[in-house]
């Protein structure tokens, strides 16, 4: 018998796991945790309860938590409380989707490749490129993997990213380039964008590939054409869009300014913010990528019998090529997510992606517009923005967060965690949901708090 009650392991059993291991005890299976991290003594459990008092329990401990269902969400930041729409999960729960997964024998994953194909041809369509993948994981290893590629296709060591670019994006991008001995440069911001002067003086000849996030981390639209047009001005060197597919159906296509590789975040469209993951992370490209990109494409074709039918066109991963031929250890696609993003999009047609837009734009606006008015609020820069912005005050950050939470507010990003030089703010998103009453209720906590 366990003396803990509700493991199952005897002591027998973790006895000849640790001999497996190597492990003489369990104290030095966990040797790695700091000692002052470490519990102390026995969880404080009784010795049993029956099946229905464990569910009564856990379902009290789940009610202490509080959703966007309960509160106005006006985080962002890449992951945004967008409507979504009853019939998506409906459709992916389904069994014959709720399981779907790789399609590792493509002649009978119909069903997968199918949606895939559908998902791809709705993302060249929004953003304009040629050619799109069967997705990543999520914006972030989007950003690395493209920083990868299109370094790997110019011969060059340097990578250039601007500082507005999501930070944790910026992270993943530096673990990636440390291990394949690229270096990694970052361009400052001036005005909450890009520094497009300083730009200029750090993409020399040795960078092969320059990314820019539009809207970027803070909200505001990027000059795109005229980066485009610095990373052109060498052969060989790329440029990179990271955006958010909203974004795409009010402003220019990445595909119309040039944009060799475009990534962003498909969360937006038809997925749970489901407390940070999972997600799905978007890549487009033109043509010249075609035999270099992470995942699969899913080709179209008929069958024997002139039926339509669907085939894994390109899918050069590692597991079916030598490891040091691999373009990326990206090994999987976010098969569910793929199928809410093409429904999402299916769904509400280009009108609908349209009018979640205008939405946003304009209660986004609205909100700025009165924040604006408070005497306490600063405001960083009058650039365009799309549905976040950026406003700056003396008040602590958590007290105002905290009084915003204490009226059913989900308030926005902290800005000293992401640019402490800019002192305390903060990064507010707005998405079609929220509505006039209340972002005038934001406005009157944050007239109170400041």
């Amino acid at each position: 018998m366990s003396k803990y009650p509700y493991i199952p392991n005897t002591e027998e059993d973790v006895r000849e796991m640790l001999d497996v291991i190597g492990a003489e005890s369990l104290e030095d299976l966990f040797s790695d945790i700091p000692s002052d991290m470490r519990l102390k003594g026995e969880l404080q459990l009784p010795k049993a309860k029956s099946e229905g008092e464990v569910y009564s329990y856990l379902c009290k401990l789940a009610s202490k938590n509080k959703t966007v269902n309960d509160m106005a969400c006006f985080l962002g930041g890449g992951a945004y409380d967008h409507y979504i729409p009853k019939v998506i999960r409906h459709i992916t729960g389904r069994s014959e989707f709720y399981t779907a997964y790789t399609p590792y024998q493509p002649e009978i994953s119909q069903g997968t490749l199918q949606y895939i194909f559908e998902f791809q041809t709705l993302m060249t369509r929004l953003t304009g490129m040629e050619y799109s993948n069967a997705s990543l994981y999520d914006s972030q290893t989007g950003v690395a993997e493209a920083a990868i590629m299109t370094a790997n296709m110019s011969k060059k060591n340097k990578i250039a990213i601007s500082e507005t670019v999501d930070p944790q994006a910026i992270k993943v991008l530096k673990t990636y380039a440390h291990a394949r001995n690229y270096e990694v440069v970052i361009i400052p911001s001036k005005d909450m964008v890009t520094d497009l002067e300083k730009a200029k003086e750090l993409v020399d000849k040795t960078v092969g590939s320059v990314i820019i996030q539009s809207p970027n981390f803070y909200g505001y639209i990027e000059d795109m054409p005229a980066f485009v047009e610095l990373a052109h001005q060498e052969k060989k060197r790329y440029i990179v869009q990271s955006t958010t597919p909203h974004s795409l159906t009010t402003m220019k296509k990445p595909g119309e300014m040039g944009v060799d590789v475009v990534v962003g975040e498909g969360q937006g469209l038809g997925i749970p913010l489901s407390f940070g993951g999972p997600y799905l992370g978007l890549l487009a490209f033109t043509k010249d990528f075609i035999r270099k990109i992470p995942g699969r494409i899913v080709g179209q074709t008929e069958d024997l019998d002139g039926k339509r039918s669907w085939v894994l066109t390109l899918s050069a991963r590692e597991q079916h090529i030598k490891r040091e031929r691999a373009t990326s250890n990206i090994c999987s696609n976010q098969g569910l997510n793929v199928l809410a993003a093409t429904v999402y999009m299916s769904l509400l047609g280009k009108k609908g992606m349209k009018e979640v837009s205008s939405q946003c734009i304009a209660k986004s606006h609205y909100l700025f517009e009165e924040l604006k008015k408070l005497d306490k609020v600063k405001t960083f820069t009058d650039k365009p923005f799309f549905q976040e912005f950026t406003i700056g005050f003396d008040a602590d950050e958590d007290e105002v967060l905290s009084k915003l939470e204490e009226n059913d507010i989900l308030g926005g990003i902290k800005l000293s965690n992401i640019n402490p030089e800019l002192g305390n703010g903060l990064i507010i998103a707005v998405t079609e949901k929220r509505t006039k009453e209340e972002m005038d209720k934001f406005v009157e906590v944050m007239k109170e708090v400041l």
